[in-house]
């Protein structure tokens, strides 16, 4: 079949639109939220005109790139899920092989990480492997504390936001509870402990030097998923927190 000038249009129009929201995502986290639009329109290789016809103002942008993210860490905790919930690789070699999966050791590996420790389980894993955001989800969720009050109150306010975060909420809890089902998590947190422990570390790296920013990262959140393993030396105080007990964010 043939691609009409129509067609064609429409395809621009969408890969332009996705530069921008991906440029605009680097530029904010990288440069603070008061990055110029017409810089993220150079740096996305698009007019100004161009920007300000998808984008009308830097709200609207700003709510672009969050809606982005959130579907981006949604669709992750979604796939993890969906494969968690395959038939395992038997010894006859059926069923997906859980090693080449993000989060797991290869067959072979010396090295360990957070999802391959002795004790893990499937539910583990695959909590784990939601939680492996992206370098530039995690950006994202700097940004939280950075824009002004108005920009947050717009976010906040933006109906397709509010329900992928609830959708998120109901995926997470889903996950954290079959982690402590098959005994891998301790039972004294919720999926808002998890939420909530897992910001404080992305925020964090505001406060690290952009070289080692990465590293920060992956050992605070090695850390942190350790604390969250079951059979705790001291319990936690209070009771855990729901993904409702952290409120708008």
């Amino acid at each position: 079949m043939a691609t009409g000038p129509e067609t064609r249009l429409r395809a621009d129009a969408r890969r332009n639109r996705d530069r921008i929201i991906a440029t605009a995502k680097l530029a904010f986290a990288d440069d603070g939220p008061d990055v110029p639009m017409e810089e993220i329109a150079r740096l996305a290789g698009v007019g100004v005109g161009t920007l300000y016809r998808r984008f009308p103002d830097r709200d609207a942008l700003v709510v672009a790139v969050v809606r982005d993210s959130l579907a981006t860490a949604l669709a992750r905790a979604r796939a993890a899920t969906a494969a968690a919930e395959e038939p395992a690789r038997g010894d006859d070699g059926t069923g997906p092989d859980l090693a080449a999966r993000p989060g797991t050791a290869p067959s072979g590996a010396t090295g360990r990480g957070p999802a391959d420790a002795p004790g893990s389980g499937r539910a583990w894993e695959t909590l784990v492997h939601s939680l492996s955001s992206p370098r530039e989800l995690r950006l994202t969720m700097r940004l939280a504390n950075l824009f002004s009050p108005g920009t947050a109150a717009a976010v906040q306010a933006d109906p397709s936001i509010q329900q992928i975060r609830r959708e998120y909420a109901e995926t997470l809890d889903s996950l954290v509870h079959a982690a402590q089902a098959e005994g891998s998590l301790r039972p004294d947190v919720g999926a808002g402990d998890v939420a909530h422990l897992l910001s404080l570390v992305a925020y964090s790296l505001n406060r690290a030097p952009h070289e080692n920013a990465e590293i920060a990262f992956e050992r605070a959140r090695a850390i942190v998923l350790d604390g969250l393993r079951a059979h705790p030396a001291a319990p936690l105080p209070g009771r855990p927190l729901t993904t409702r007990d952290l409120g708008p964010e």
